[in-house]
């Protein structure tokens, strides 16, 4: 066998290794900066804030199709 036919596999296993280990650590960042940003988002009161209006314009919309149910409301609380 040719010994320049050696040292390329060596040298390409290598590289294999390089690059696997490199890859792993680059995807560990971005598993660790994807993790931060949905923890912040989590604490972000935005989100809340969109479900809040999100239920209130789904309310009105519900009023504005159903005029009869408004008017139960209006008796039952008056």
């Amino acid at each position: 066998m040719n010994n320049q036919y050696i040292r390329r596999e060596v040298f390409c296993c290598e590289t294999c290794r390089e690059l696997k280990s490199f890859w792993e650590k680059e995807i560990s960042k971005q598993t660790c900066y994807r993790e931060l940003e949905e923890d912040r988002q989590g604490k972000s009161a935005l989100r809340k804030l969109r479900e809040e209006w999100k239920r209130r314009l789904e309310e009105r919309l519900r009023m504005l199709d159903n005029p009869e149910e408004k008017e139960k409301q209006a008796n039952t609380v008056g």
